[in-house]
């Protein structure tokens, strides 16, 4: 007869989440990856210009960019399996002290690949954060405050990109290396999680019984996941496509100026936190609104297609930003809805893993749709079209089979 199940083996006599510091902390925690994505690009040039007489310099430094991202996809499934394993809060805290230790190793060390194998570590952090964050929101609330905090995460990664990105610029006039020194930022972190954040125990864990299966023996449920991953990997370049390819829009349009270019990325970085605000506002599952946010994102795109004047573009990049805000807390608490306690890790690293490499892929998908189709504005049309006939993708998923609910259940907020 096999063993009864014991509880995660950081699971202890903490009290139930309640309050904002908790939530607070892991939605900081959530920024940490989009630090790591923005912060270091308006000193890219400099960097550049300190490695010039290092061979293959022009596409290496780069890559201290794109690479943590990578790193994050390919190794977020892993995450989520030591997650399940070895238990959510402990993860989280290790991993924020080594993305601060890793994170600053260009202070330290001025070989540019050091730097690059930093910067594959800083990755790997990530992975376990992101991971971790997005399972413990997942443990301790349910039902629309769970949704809530979803979309809150959405909104501060959102915000926090054009903050990190200011932030990156103006340290850097410091030098290169100067905007390297945020990554402290985890050491910070690290001790207030430890302290405030309450270890979650699955509330089946007062019931099962001695045939319950244990996280050894019971399957993970793939079929399940398989067809909302493929989705949020094509969301993730739904998402991705107005960040990275607006100034090329603009420039086409005759906008070289980066304060233009500033102004109408800061006005499509708010239509997304709208977006998310707008979520919040949502009744009924994910899954019957998700069809028309893909219709709202593929309207934007055919907007932008069409455009040959900047007030339409700027009209298009919002509607399709509004939708993307709509879009990945739709995903993530479909994923989270879909996922038992003893799963949700692994299924959350899967989610990242997905999503993160939709983004990686996304500037590649449209190089390759502006080779064959001429020009970028084409290429957004075609993705537009793309996005119009997967619009009814969510209405054919599987039905989703009922979670377990969390031991730490938040009541319902106003």
């Amino acid at each position: 007869m096999p063993a009864p199940v014991t509880p995660p083996s950081d699971a202890h006599d903490f009290p139930d989440p309640q309050g904002k510091l908790p939530a607070a902390l892991l939605m900081a925690g959530s920024c940490l990856p989009v630090l790591g994505a923005v912060l270091l690009a308006p000193v890219l040039p400099r960097m550049q210009e300190h490695f010039e007489g290092v061979a293959g310099s022009e596409a290496l430094v780069p890559l201290v960019l794109t690479v943590p991202a990578l790193s994050l996809a390919l190794l977020a499934p892993f995450a989520g399996v030591v997650v399940d394993r070895l238990g959510r809060k402990r993860l989280l805290i290790v991993a924020t002290v080594l993305y601060a230790l890793f994170g600053t190793v260009p202070l330290w060390v001025d070989s540019l690949y050091g730097i690059l194998a930093s910067r594959v570590l800083v990755g790997v952090a990530e992975a376990a954060i992101m991971t971790a964050c997005t399972t413990l929101i997942g443990d301790y609330y349910t039902g629309r405050v769970r949704d809530r905090y979803l979309a809150l995460q959405t909104m501060c990664a959102s915000a926090s990109a054009t903050v990190f990105f200011v932030l990156g610029g103006a340290l850097g006039g410091a030098g290169w290396q100067a905007p390297f020194w945020m990554y402290g930022i985890g050491l910070l972190l690290a001790p207030a999680m430890a302290r405030v954040l309450p270890a979650p125990l699955a509330s089946s864990a007062m019931e099962i019984g001695p045939n319950a299966p244990t996280a050894d023996t019971r399957p993970f449920p793939i079929r399940r996941m398989a067809g909302l991953c493929l989705l949020t990997a094509f969301g993730a370049v739904v998402f991705y496509t107005v960040p990275v390819e607006m100034s090329f829009l603009l420039d086409g349009l005759g906008v070289d100026s980066t304060g233009g270019i500033g102004a109408v990325t800061a006005v499509a970085s708010a239509a997304t936190v709208l977006g998310s605000v707008l979520f919040t506002r949502l009744t009924g599952r994910p899954r019957h609104h998700l069809p028309i946010v893909f219709l709202l994102c593929a309207a934007g795109f055919l907007l932008m297609a069409m455009s040959d004047s900047l007030p339409l573009l700027i009209v298009g990049a919002v509607v399709n930003c509004v939708g993307t805000g709509l879009l990945l807390p739709s995903l993530l608490t479909l994923a989270m809805s879909r996922l038992d306690f003893a799963d949700r890790g692994r299924g959350t690293g899967l989610w990242t893993s997905a999503f993160f490499l939709g983004e990686f892929a996304c500037p590649l998908i449209l190089l390759g749709g502006k080779e064959a189709l001429g020009d970028l504005s084409s290429a957004v049309g075609a993705l537009g079209l793309a996005t119009l006939l997967l619009a009814g993708a969510p209405l054919l998923l599987a039905h989703r089979t009922p979670a377990a609910a969390p031991l730490h259940h938040v009541p319902e907020q106003p």
